[in-house]
């Protein structure tokens, strides 16, 4: 999660008297990373990516589960192969790199290396994630388990975690999260802090209520303590903060403490970045609409499948005159949107991303995208850098704010990170080999290996067909907008449509005509299978492209079985794992029809699940018959 680095993070009373300081020493240092990285090129597709895992406590004899604080002490043990191999006491690269997340009760595994840049290398992306399941099973008890499940039902309940700590810690001054849920190091705690501290209240989560027979109207929760007079911020909730029909949520931990798949591609060279970037974007909601897997939050049946809105404001420090609720008053930006959301701006320079794309009134810094063209930045990304730089930053560590421009990317990094973005442009770190990337990050995690494997290789296919075909996915941003709420919709495989573009191939005239601009509403089977007669589709145009590739039968018949997974997703034969949660709750036979995931439901849910990801049940409404 972003930038971990070590020292004294200051308290935001102090931080913002440092904010200037570090946007003028961001941008300095980006300049420099620029105009000394822009000129590299032929890098190879090295790729690779990230699951976070929730380490889930089960007590089979109380049929009871929870999720365990004891992520920071399994992460110790997880990271020694990599601390004997930097301090030099093994030449054995490690096999998996480990990391801390936002919750205490969560940790985050890499695989050691990139993956390679053939076709072949892509099997080796299921036994990656294979060995480091094993791997953090390995290092927690025997009642524990890593679990790669999105939203853990019962966050933010009495029972949710082990050991119980009361929900009435000053950092979170949550009426349901304790304090002691969030990851130890100093990053952290100082996030959740200085965003209530810069927006001036808590932030507010409010995720609709899925209304099922038994489900009061109006839903009015009877879980919130509505009388809590602990801190000033506790009248809150019962002055509006908390709407009726909605699911409320008042810490960065129902989002940040939610897990996801992200996948991060070393492009050749920047104009390939940039390129990806922007043909990557349109793709953001129609893969998030295929990996839906968060129904639940906080007890509740949400009447959403994903957890994209509830991150936006759990993590939404905008003040009230930046969210245009009153005048401006010390800040400088209307702002419309969370620092996590969709991108608001395309950047290649490729003559297909028309000005009528970027249709989004972009706000952005106006003397520092002035600083960044006198400097010879090019207007589309000087607009994107100084649209990230209307932000603040959030973490600033004492120790680190006097900085060697040219050698470090810490204040650059430090605004960069947390904008959460659906795709975020990486350039290089200072003095490394490390090329310029680019981050998918819109999925969601899924239950198994095999299924995350799945989205992984498919991510990296379509990157594949992007660039050997010259894809062009443009679309406006607005569009994509609107498609990122329609993917969190209930059923939105099956049920919705998103604004897609009608042909994706090279115009073969010189001057493309409007027509050849066109987008139409499709379903997500469309955009993925195509439609006889009209859009090709992705799934047959990676087949295509796999038949035209010299591969050998296991490779082919391997992600062949990948794209079958898809493939049947989009269509409605195989369920989403949104859908799947959704239905195991309202067919249990103790579920009231009142839309409350009780204890008992949960702790059926999780032993399922971790059958199903041990491969010991078979679900073909979920998998068909392929191996978990």
């Amino acid at each position: 999660m972003g930038l971990l680095s070590l020292g004294t993070p200051l308290p935001w009373n102090e931080a913002k008297k440092h904010s200037d300081h570090v946007k003028v020493h961001g941008i300095e240092q980006f300049l420099h990373i620029y105009h000394s990285q822009k000129h590299l090129d032929n890098q190879s597709l090295l790729w690779g990516d990230e699951i976070e895992y929730l380490v889930v406590e089960v007590d089979k004899e109380e049929k009871k589960a929870s999720l365990s604080l004891q992520g920071h002490e399994i992460l110790a043990r997880l990271q020694v192969p990599e601390q004997d191999y930097l301090s030099g006491q093994t030449t054995t690269v490690p096999s998996s790199l480990w990391r801390p997340e936002y919750g205490r009760y969560m940790i985050e595994g890499t695989p050691g290396e990139p993956y390679g840049s053939t076709l072949q290398d892509l099997l080796t992306v299921e036994p990656s994630m294979r060995l480091r399941r094993r791997t953090a099973t390995d290092a927690m008890k025997p009642n524990q388990r890593p679990v790669t499940i999105v939203s853990y039902p019962r966050l933010g309940c009495s029972d949710g975690m082990t050991p119980y700590h009361k929900p009435e810690g000053v950092v979170c001054k949550s009426l349901f999260s304790p304090d002691e849920a969030i990851s130890p190091h100093a990053r952290f705690p100082t996030l959740t802090s200085n965003i209530h501290r810069r927006r001036g209240a808590k932030v507010a989560i409010n995720t609709p209520i899925f209304h099922d027979t038994n489900t009061p109207k109006p839903f009015i929760d009877p879980t919130i303590p509505w009388d809590r007079n602990i801190f000033e911020s506790d009248k809150e909730a019962r002055e509006g903060a908390a709407k009726p029909d909605h699911i409320y949520m008042d810490t960065m931990m129902f989002g940040m403490g939610c897990c996801c798949l992200q996948i991060t591609f070393q492009a050749c060279n920047v104009e390939e970045a940039r390129q990806l970037y922007d043909q990557l974007a349109p793709m953001t909601p129609v893969m998030m609409a295929l990996t839906a897997a968060s129904p639940t939050f906080r007890g509740y049946l949400a009447d959403v499948d994903c957890r994209w809105n509830v991150i936006a404001a759990a993590v939404d420090d905008r003040t009230r005159g930046e969210r245009s609720l009153e005048p401006l008053k010390d800040d400088r930006f209307v702002i419309n949107k969370s620092r996590y959301d969709s991108i608001d701006t395309y950047l290649s320079r490729d003559p297909t991303n028309k000005p009528k794309y970027n249709d989004l009134d972009l706000v952005y810094d106006h003397n520092i995208y002035d600083k960044l063209r006198e400097n010879d930045i090019d207007d589309l990304l000087a607009k994107h850098v100084s649209h990230l730089f209307i932000r603040e930053p959030l973490v600033i560590y004492e120790e680190l704010l006097d900085q060697d421009d040219t050698s470090s990317s810490d204040h650059f990094e430090n605004l960069q990170s947390t904008n959460w973005q659906t795709v975020r442009f990486k350039p290089p770190p200072p003095n490394s080999n490390i090329g310029w990337r680019v981050e998918f990050r819109s999925m969601e995690v899924q239950l198994t290996d095999f299924e995350n494997a799945a989205f992984s290789v498919f991510a990296v296919l379509l990157t594949r067909v992007i660039l050997s075909y010259k894809l062009n996915l443009y679309i406006p941003i607005s569009k994509i907008d609107s498609n990122m709420q329609t993917a969190q919709k209930r059923g939105a495989v099956l049920d919705e449509k998103f604004y897609f573009r009608k042909n994706i191939f090279p115009s073969t005239s010189e001057t493309e005509s409007e027509d050849g601009d066109a987008y139409e509403l499709m379903t997500i089977n469309e955009i993925m299978n195509g439609k006889e007669g009209g859009f090709f589709g992705f799934i047959p145009l990676i087949r295509k492209y796999l038949g035209s590739a010299e591969l050998d039968v296991k490779t082919h018949e391997k992600l062949l079985s990948y794209l079958s997974l898809i493939s049947r997703r989009a269509s409605g034969e195989l369920m989403t794992t949104a859908t799947y949660i959704r239905q195991f709750v309202r067919n249990h036979p103790s579920y009231k029809h009142d839309s409350v995931v009780s204890q008992e439901i949960n702790f059926d849910l999780l032993e399922t699940v971790d059958k199903i990801t041990k491969g010991e049940l078979k679900v073909p409404e979920l998998m068909s018959d392929f191996a978990a």
